[in-house]
This record gives C-alpha cells, structure tokens and sequence, in this order.
C-alpha cells in the first residue's frame, strides 16, 4: 500500500476502544439515521468474530431476539458507533465461535471469566514512596494547643473526684 493511503487509514483509527475477544458479552450503542432524524440504538448480544486490522477491523454480534438469532457485523473504527461497553469477559478457547448459531437457550451459554476485585488489588504491589518528615514551620502553635489541652482536663477531674468523697 501507498503511504499515502497509510497515513490516512491512521487518521481514521478511533480512540478509547476497549479490549475484547470473541465470547465476551458487549453493548454497542450505534447511530442509526432516518431520514434526517438521528438516534442511538443499543445491540447487545455476544461477539462471534473479530476480524480484519487497522481501519478495516470488523467484529461480528450475536443476540436471541424473540426467538430468533441475530447477527450484525460493525466496523470497530466506525464513527457511526458512540460506545461499546464490556459486559462480561467470555471463557471460550475459539477465535470463531460459529457453533452458536446452531445452539438456542442454555445450550448458547458461554462460561463467564468472574474477576474478584480485591485479588485484583491485592495481586498488584503497590510501590511504597519514602516518606520525609515534615517539620512544623511554627513549633509554638504546638505547645500552646498541648498546654490548653491539660487546663481543660484538670477542671473536670476535680469536681468528679469532690462529688465522690461526700
């Protein structure tokens, strides 16, 4: 290919795409025009297939609308396309996962990887920053609010103690 043809597919690439496979469970919230009316339409269903890179990169998805399978192809880089959430991160060991549309019901069900948020913070060390004492810029202010502390103390002490003798 040219590299002019190069530098315009990068032009073209979108950011903030998140990461999926095949398997996982997404949302797409795409365009749809009619006439000269616009709106969002949300496709939820599972990805069958990812193929193709760069500008040309598709993705295949699968949902069960009243009984009946439905598949929609979308270019990834679409600027038709305002989002596409992650649901579920699928457990599958296949690029293409074309045995679906054979399957109905629970038999179309994909094992979903389950993500423990806490393994995942307590997996990650945090790196621990060496901490300088700070020194007080006034060490007078912390004398004064010590002795104050003691004066407030005493006054209550004393009658506590009188009221238990008689």
């Amino acid at each position: 290919m040219s590299k002019i043809i190069e530098e315009l597919e990068r032009a073209q690439l979108r950011d903030g795409i998140p990461q999926f496979k095949a398997g996982d469970t997404v949302r797409v919230h795409f365009q749809v025009i009619e006439g000269e009316r616009r709106r969002l339409q949300v496709f939820e269903g599972i990805v069958i297939k990812r193929q193709g890179a760069g500008v040309r990169e598709t993705f295949t998805v699968r949902k069960q609308s009243f009984g009946v399978g439905v598949e929609r192809t979308f270019p990834v880089h679409s600027p038709k396309i305002e989002k596409i959430e992650v649901g579920a991160v699928g457990d599958v060991n296949r690029a293409k996962l074309y045995y679906l549309r054979g399957r109905v019901g629970k038999k179309a069900r994909i094992r979903e990887i389950r993500q423990d948020r806490s393994k995942v913070v307590a997996a990650e060390p945090v790196p621990e920053e060496p901490q300088e004492e700070i020194e007080p810029a006034e060490p007078v202010e912390e004398q004064t609010a010590e002795a104050e502390a003691p004066e407030a103390e005493a006054p209550e002490t004393e009658p506590a103690e009188v009221g238990a003798e008689s």
